[in-house]
């Protein structure tokens, strides 16, 4: 039915082109910003999960920049370790040479100080923005923690860390603090007996002084001291001093060894073929709270570096037995430092893939198919043009119904 008051065809018409508008508009936004969804408007749940994921991305950026400061600082040490045990070869080198009789000791004793010094000198180098992973002559011997990774779960998002294990390659001597409690056996070994020179007891505590002294028919030109970090174990701190002990009664020419009791924890034997009874003493005082009390420093892992002196027969021997201890060291710094290089670089790699991923995976949610786009856009732009030509031939309509009363 054709009214002049209702023109129903140009309702129809008009509907249809706002339809189509919208649908223009929608198309053009998503060729303009490249997303289907660029906003919360355009789908809420969508948005929300690519919200989420764009934040983990942006996080992980600063992760991969984290990773690579890591890497350096590791690969700082590392080198630094390696550098440390090739010297100290050089310096085992020396050591053996001078165990020849007819040698100029007092030549090779120069190069082994000038080496020795060079390995201070790498040490003291090996630092990256300020952190030095082989000064760890403190008694809080904390570990470096790396951020690696953010994991997201239910209940929220939980740091992933690589911890980096501080070594020590100086040469600095212990001493011991104000000495009180025994802490063991004090034993008179007569000549030519092998028995407990002394027993340590307890769990060792950050910055627990640990002196042994000798007397008697012969004794030590210098006590044996050393001060337990956090983290040493009983074991810790009977190896150190029965390293020492051997190196000092070697330097002192005294024909005694020490050894760990194969059965009793903390006791160390003591074998006696000096020519006299020897009395060893051992004691220990912990460190205050506000380290006040306890006046020790901790010594260096290459501690007896400093000391070797092959300028005598006496010394010489004491530098060979040491020698070999304080590469395993530095070998295994530079070992620990590879594996963790080695971990840092892995993970470095999965994180970059890891953001490329989320990267894709967030482009599959909101990111537009502009070919589909763009051939949509064409199609409705043609319905466009018939949707208003609709309309006008729809408006014509009422003028042509008005035409036939003239």
């Amino acid at each position: 039915m054709s009214s002049i008051l209702t023109n129903n065809g140009a309702m129809v018409a008009l509907q249809t082109l706002k339809t189509v508008n919208a649908s223009m508009a929608e198309t053009q936004s998503q060729i303009s910003t490249g997303k289907s969804v660029a906003n919360a408007k355009d789908n809420s749940a969508i948005w929300a999960i690519s919200a989420v994921m764009t934040s983990d991305v942006a996080s992980f950026k600063g992760i991969s920049d984290s990773l690579n400061l890591a890497q350096s600082t590791v690969a700082v040490a590392r080198q630094a370790s390696e550098t440390v045990t090739d010297l100290l070869t050089d310096i085992k080198g020396k050591i053996v040479a001078s165990q020849e009789e007819n040698v100029d000791r007092a030549k090779i004793q120069t190069d082994i100080v000038a080496l020795r010094e060079q390995i201070g000198a790498v040490v003291g180098a090996a630092q990256f923005n300020g952190l030095n992973l082989l000064q760890n002559n403190t008694i809080d011997a904390e570990s470096v923690n790396v951020l690696a990774s953010l994991d997201r779960t239910g209940t929220g998002v939980a740091a992933s860390k690589i911890s980096v294990a501080r070594q020590d390659l100086n040469s600095n001597e212990a001493t011991a603090g104000t000495m009180g409690t025994n802490i063991g056996s004090t034993n008179a070994i007569a000549d030519g007996a092998t028995t407990d020179a002394f027993t340590l007891t307890g769990t060792p505590e950050p910055g627990m002084s640990y002196e042994m002294t000798a007397g008697g028919g012969v004794a030590f030109t210098s006590d044996v001291a050393y001060v337990a970090r956090d983290g040493d174990t009983l074991q810790d701190v009977t190896d150190a001093l029965i390293a020492k002990l051997n190196f000092q009664a070697t330097v002192d020419g005294l024909d005694v060894t020490f050894e760990e009791n194969a059965t009793t924890a903390g006791q160390v034997d003591m074998t006696n073929n000096s020519g006299a009874s020897i009395t060893v003493a051992a004691a220990d005082v912990a460190q205050s709270t506000d380290n006040t009390e306890n006046d020790g420093t901790i010594g260096g892992s290459l501690e007896m570096v400093d000391d070797f002196d092959v300028t005598t027969g006496a010394g010489a021997d004491a530098a060979l037995v040491a020698i070999e201890s304080m590469l395993q060291i530095a070998i295994e710094s530079a070992a620990n430092f590879g594996s963790v290089q080695g971990r840092i670089e892995t993970q470095s790699n999965f994180i970059s893939g890891l953001t490329d991923a989320l990267k894709s995976g967030i482009g599959s949610l909101v990111d537009a198919d502009m070919e589909e786009a763009s051939a949509r856009l064409q199609a409705i732009q043609v319905q466009q043009q018939l949707g208003v030509q609709a309309l006008s031939i729809a408006n014509q309509a009422p003028q042509q119904l008005l035409s036939l009363f003239k």
